[in-house]
């Protein structure tokens, strides 16, 4: 009767630990920055243009060191990549309902926009 219990227990534990594990992961966005004069974010593959509110991890490659990636909206300016840096960067961030704006800092028309809801 106790290795039931145990079993049961170990059970329980292991799907409370499973639910919780998935609801803190976060989606990924990939963000790219150059090499030219362009700047772009995508979820799997294709551009955002609208996400759920929520926790992000946006990985960004900077692919010119004149370039910067800088994300802007409600209560959120966080600079992922900035001048002089070439590389992959990545930031974890929770997102909330807003719209929200990437931009170069150097380069204002390098810029894109997406709406959170």
């Amino acid at each position: 009767m106790n290795l039931i219990r145990a079993l049961i227990l170990a059970a329980a534990v292991a799907l409370v630990s499973a639910a919780a594990a998935s609801s803190m992961s976060a989606s990924k966005l990939t963000g790219t920055v150059g090499p030219g004069f362009t700047i772009s974010l995508k979820q799997n593959g294709k551009v955002v243009k609208t996400l759920k509110a929520g926790k992000y991890s946006f990985v960004v490659s900077d692919k010119a060191s004149i370039h910067s990636f800088h994300l802007k909206g409600p209560g959120l300016s966080k600079v992922i990549t900035g001048i002089g840096f070439t590389g992959t960067k990545t930031a974890i961030l929770t997102l909330k309902k807003g719209t929200y704006t990437y931009v170069c800092d150097v380069h204002p028309s390098m810029i894109g926009h997406f709406k959170v809801i």
